[in-house]
């Protein structure tokens, strides 16, 4: 991970030096020697430390309060050279900002330390407490500095899906190990250069060489589809996916734990903010969605065409597949008043099926090869398919490609939560 430090002094000898002294594989040092392009650099690239030197066209405890105003938000280390040692200057300029103050002439090596001391602790204080990676601030910070250099990188936005899932399954501990265990395989794939970043629990930010992210994004996917099986238990790895356990014995069909991984490569010359990028990259990673397993999309210049995507819209439509006219009555009057469109007709060959199904198994299961038919219709990938039966056979009805699986008699108010919940998927 790579520390930005700039440093304000109209001096050249000294100032360099200075950059020399603090220059290595984990900290870049930038000379800025008037105070315009200084005030630019802090708006542009979030210094993690500003060194300011006396040397300046301006009161020193003056300059120190603007740049602690400017920054605000981020709160970058502010750290004043002068050549004086009283105290009443030392605390004026501590007063306005000033987070240390050195007396030159400074030892090289105590300068040195001094700043790696702070640059360790601006760090640390922005690291997620269980994986130790930087945190939404810092690869924020990380991200604007990418977008106003000249240096063009590869940008991977990586999501473990159906984690919260797998946790309700297995416990909060083993979702803690299924991260543990993608960061680690991550960081064995990095380079010293790389930047591994965390925006929350479940999407990370890897900024990486252009030349070598999407054999990155082919091996992470692999990597972790090969050590995943490890961590579920031997009857829901024979059987292919996880069982969500509900009320009254209802049951749904979960898939495994997998990642996604959205990339751009050298294509984010009108991105402006940190934000758009990540909003991007959110948009790039649900192009990736396969039925089951982890897989990537990289947006590349060369094969990006314009309106060659098309954003599929979520509806809130309904189907009911119900031989008691009774209960089916029931469902579409009580559906309808929740909001939901109770449709009539399903459309095998429709291109914006029903966002769920509600179909009755039959005594003979006759309505399973209804539903196993829907599953394999790639029409119908994204449509979420309720089975309610009054022969109870869980393990049948969710191997024939079942999403939740409902016994009967059900309370109406049960099957509006489990609407709701797979509407949110």
């Amino acid at each position: 991970m790579l520390s930005n430090v700039l440093i304000i002094d109209k001096r050249k000898e000294l100032s360099t030096k200075y950059k020399k002294s603090l220059e290595d594989n984990e900290t870049a040092a930038v000379i800025s020697r008037n105070l315009k392009d200084a005030l630019r650099l802090i708006q542009t690239t979030d210094p993690d430390v500003i060194i300011v030197s006396d040397s300046i066209d301006e009161n020193l405890a003056d300059f120190c309060k603007k740049i602690r105003t400017l920054t605000y938000n981020t709160r970058p280390v502010i750290i004043a050279l002068s050549k004086s040692a009283e105290s009443t200057d030392r605390i004026l300029v501590l007063e306005n900002g000033a987070d240390d103050f050195l007396s030159e002439p400074v030892n090289i090596d105590e300068f040195k330390i001094r700043i790696k001391a702070h640059l360790r602790r601006d760090i640390e204080s922005n690291l997620d407490n269980k994986t130790l990676l930087p945190n939404k601030k810092y690869v924020q910070k990380f991200l604007k500095r990418l977008l106003n250099s000249d240096t063009k990188q590869a940008v991977l936005l990586i999501g473990i899906e159906n984690l919260e899932n797998y946790k309700s399954v297995y416990s909060e501990v083993a979702g803690d190990k299924i991260v543990q265990t993608f960061c680690a395989i991550t960081k064995s794939a990095l380079e010293n250069t790389d930047f591994f970043g965390q925006i929350n629990e479940t999407n990370f930010i890897i900024i990486t060489n252009p030349y070598s992210a999407e054999k990155l994004a082919a091996f992470l996917t692999f990597a972790f589809d090969t050590v995943a099986p490890r961590f579920y238990s031997p009857k829901d790895a024979q059987r292919g996916y996880m069982l969500l356990k509900g009320d009254r014995q209802a049951g749904m069909r979960v898939n495994f734990v997998s990642i996604l991984i959205g990339g751009i490569i050298d294509n984010y010359d009108m991105i402006k903010i940190p934000e758009e990028m990540i909003e991007k990259l959110i948009f790039i990673k649900k192009m990736a969605k396969i039925p089951n397993g982890s897989n990537y999309a990289i947006d590349r210049i060369k094969i990006s065409g314009e309106n060659s995507i098309k954003q599929i819209e979520n509806n809130n439509s309904i189907f009911i597949k119900e031989p008691d006219s009774a209960l089916s009555l029931l469902l579409r009057t009580t559906l309808e008043l929740q909001g939901y469109d109770v449709v009539e007709q399903l459309d095998a060959d429709s291109a914006t099926p029903p966002q769920i199904l509600i179909i009755d198994s039959g005594d003979n299961f006759e309505g399973l090869e209804f539903c196993t038919e829907l599953k394999n219709n790639i029409n119908f990938v994204n449509t979420k398919i309720i089975v309610t039966a009054s022969a109870h056979d869980k393990s049948r009805i969710l191997n024939a490609g079942a999403d939740l699986y409902l016994p009967k008699p059900y309370e109406i108010s049960d099957l509006i939560r489990w609407i709701e919940y797979l509407m949110k998927q």
